[in-house]
């Protein structure tokens, strides 16, 4: 298996059906070579005017995403980000199983940004879901074309002609043609329209859903051989790092730089346009020192000498805002939710149990800060970044250097290995600032951020501060679920006057509980720093609190906390929102393709259960705790066992049950569930930003701490054999993380935690 991975990636092609010339220019190609039926999803093309000039190529190219060369090597593009989830090996191996590609002789390569690839944002758990139809489409086009080209050969039909291992095979005979010897013939071929295609089945399928699928680049990372965002290079490239505004909308007062000159290395100090709202995804402004090599740059940056102006937000204080959260929760401004009466079921209520619960800012952390090249050359920009939003790139430079949109062509987005992403590296503020520095300083600039850049200056997950309230009646059945919720809202980073969490936040959260009657509501607040979205988003907080509740309601009806998720799950349906008034997003997915199953929630709680040992009888000191939650359209369901030693908690053991529909890699699915897990555990442990003055306080891994291995255990994934629709699995491991733990903590100590983090507590 081959793999192409440097800053020089594939030219672009046009999306839009395109005469001979412009087509062959616009792709690299001379005007000599061949390609035809090229199919620029979702619309087929074909090349105009076909001369004898463009007869003497060899090249294949039915697909966008797919082509073959005289020799029979595959070249399949993977036009999303590889970032740890293992994207690369398992969108391309969907492309090679439905042509029967030998994938040994299958090379991977990076797009670039792109519109003729459709969405290429590598977030939101959908990269396989939004892709699986398409890419099997691809590989079938390819298939189709090379059966055709076989059966001309041979002068048979294509009934007559079986593809395999690479091969076309004449059936009832040892005739056997490789790819590359089919394809001067299939490249003169007609596209087939792809509701022609017929596409395999489970059986037929050669890797997919395997279990010895290996990371495309595993050994090349380890060995130091593949290029992530910091990595860039090439001859006369310059360095540069930034003082950012401590507050979000400060700017510079004045600064000096005469000390910063005179270190050795320093070329040049560039002052950045201030912020002005909406934040965006815009620079944040500063002072840039450009350097020869990173410690020169860093080293200069130490010696500016800058007054800034912090600005209105300088008065935020994170510790004094809670209060105005608390309030906020006192006269919620909307109703987001409605089923039933919780009025009167609070008035006829035998019983009703209250609790409020915290979730603290949160960074991304990921283990490569952002970082970004530019190079800008007789009105070409070339970009390298480690970046989950290619196109987004695209568009933030062209609006960052005033590019007229109908030159957007002009600017290349070329995409590195990503060190960790989780949503902090779909925002390209730092490649707007690769951009500006170098058009400003006329070199190639590589912006790199520190972690400290990292921590505290980035789009934070906000605070969320919420107040549960339940009624039970005389047979201890919940009667009603009232759920008050506060944060700063994702919109407020894309328009200041947002106050109440909107769909980006309330889409994240799907109780799917059969209780008669349930409200929700929002109170508002100001915002006072950049919100986006992070791994799982405000899924985090709302499984924490929804998780942590049922399962005090459970000991509140002295119940099995299991057997009372169930309960409170209810009848195997698909959950109705709109009968709640509920404009429930589904993760921007049909619910009718997608349905909310309760049934499918209970089984991930049933097999958890009976694979952790839930009910067992455990060594004193020891407990288990379980919380389940379906999000980006996946169904999880955790158990933590924890054990305690004169107060200090130790987790003993972690179980989790997912169900993804489909699996296409099962290796990438317990990947993705043990980095959840260990993701969780940083955040419910660990994980806290906080402001003071409007400055974040957190600066690196001393003050804001990852879960280390003597924290983590061994991660059980058990995976539900599926033949529904692929899901997402990026996040869905994430929030039922917290409160499992936190339940097992209870079962094992009698203490309740509702605040988060535990360290908080001295008992980790």
């Amino acid at each position: 298996m081959k793999d192409t991975q440097s800053p020089e990636l594939i030219q672009p092609l046009e999306i839009e059906n395109v005469s001979r010339r412009r087509f062959l220019s616009n792709a690299g190609i001379a005007s000599g070579s061949f390609v035809l039926g090229v199919q620029l999803s979702p619309a087929i093309a074909s090349v105009e005017n076909q001369t004898d000039e463009v007869k003497t190529s060899d090249n294949f190219s039915p697909d966008v995403f797919v082509s073959i060369e005289p020799d029979g090597q595959v070249k399949i593009i993977c036009h999303r980000s590889e970032m740890g989830q293992g994207v690369r090996s398992t969108l391309p191996l969907l492309v090679a199983d439905e042509m029967d590609a030998d994938w040994s002789r299958v090379t991977v390569e990076q797009a670039i940004g792109d519109q003729k690839y459709g969405s290429q944002n590598t977030d939101g758990s959908r990269s396989v879901r939004k892709n699986y139809l398409k890419l099997k489409q691809a590989g079938a086009i390819a298939k189709t074309m090379l059966t055709q080209a076989a059966a001309i050969a041979w002068k048979v039909k294509p009934t007559s002609v079986e593809i395999k291992q690479h091969k076309a095979l004449l059936k009832g005979s040892n005739q056997a043609l490789d790819f590359g010897q089919l394809v001067k013939v299939a490249a003169t071929l007609q596209v087939p329209a792809r509701d022609q295609l017929q596409l395999k089945n489970e059986n037929e399928q050669v890797y997919i859903g395997k279990e010895d699928i290996k990371l495309l680049d595993g050994e090349l990372i380890t060995q130091g051989q593949t290029t992530f965002g910091f990595d860039v290079d090439f001859e006369g490239l310059k360095v540069a790092v930034i003082a950012r505004p401590p507050v979000v909308f400060g700017k510079v007062k004045s600064f000096d730089a005469s000390e910063t000159m005179k270190v050795p290395g320093v070329i040049k100090v560039v002052e950045l346009p201030a912020l002005t709202p909406p934040a965006a995804f815009k620079m944040l402004g500063g002072i840039a020192v450009i350097a020869e090599h990173t410690y020169a740059a860093i080293k200069g940056r130490e010696k500016l000498k800058i007054e800034w102006e912090h600005g209105t937000n300088q008065n935020h204080q994170t510790q004094a805002h809670e209060q105005v959260f608390r309030e906020a929760l006192k006269k919620p401004s909307t109703v987001v939710r409605k089923r039933g009466d919780y009025s009167s079921a609070e008035k006829s209520a035998s019983k009703t149990f209250e609790a409020d619960y915290y979730v603290p800012g949160l960074a991304h952390a990921t283990m490569e800060p952002p970082a970004a090249t530019a190079r800008i050359k007789d009105e070409k920009v070339e970009v390298w970044a480690c970046t989950q939003t290619p196109q987004s790139a695209q568009a933030n430079v062209m609006r960052t250097l005033n590019f007229p949109q109908e030159k957007i062509g002009n600017i290349e987005v070329n995409v590195t290995l990503l060190g960790g992403g989780f949503g902090r590296k779909s925002k390209p503020d730092y490649v707007a600032e690769a951009a500006y520095l170098a058009d400003e300083s006329k070199m190639p600039i590589k912006v790199l951020w520190t972690r400290e850049d990292e921590l505290q200056h980035g789009y934070y997950h906000s605070p969320s501060y919420q107040k549960l309230a339940a009624t039970f009646d005389q047979n201890k059945k919940v009667t009603g679920w009232h759920h008050s919720m506060v944060n700063h809202p994702i919109g407020s980073t894309f328009n200041p006057a947002a106050k109440t969490a909107g769909s980006a936040d309330l889409g994240q959260g799907d109780m799917m509980f059969d209780i008669p009657n349930i409200l929700v509501d929002l109170g508002d607040t100001e915002t006072f720093y950049r919100i986006g979205w992070v791994r799982s988003v405000t899924n985090i907080n709302n499984a924490f609190a929804a998780g942590s509740f049922a399962d005090e309601l459970a000991h509140e009806a002295g119940k099995d906390p299991k057997d009372f998720l169930l309960e409170l799950i209810g009848k195997d349906q698909a959950v109705d929102f709109s009968k709640d008034d509920y404009k429930y997003g589904n993760y921007g997915e049909d619910i009718n393709q997608y349905p909310a199953s309760t049934a499918r929630l209970k089984n991930v709680i049933n097999l958890v259960a009976e694979k952790s040992g839930w009910g067992k009888k455990l060594p004193e000191g020891r407990a288990m705790g379980i919380a389940a939650h379906r999000s980006f359209l996946s169904y999880v369901a955790t158990v933590v066992e924890v054990s305690v030693n004169k107060g200090r908690i130790k987790i003993e053991a972690i179980h989790s049950a997912v169900d993804v529909g489909k699996v296409l890699n099962p290796d990438r699915v317990r990947s993705q569930m043990e980095g959840a897990a260990i993701f969780a555990a940083s955040l419910a442990l660990y994980g806290e930003i906080t402001a003071e003055n409007g400055q974040i306080q957190q600066s690196n891994f001393h003050d804001y701490p990852l879960a280390r291995m003597t924290d983590i255990p061994e991660i059980q994934t058990h995976i539900v054999k599926s033949s529904e629709l692929p899901t997402g699995i990026g996040e869905p491991g994430v929030p039922p993380f917290a409160p499992a733990l936190c339940n097992a903590i209870f079962a094992a100590t009698g203490k309740r935690y509702r605040r988060l983090p535990l360290k908080q507590f001295g008992i980790v």
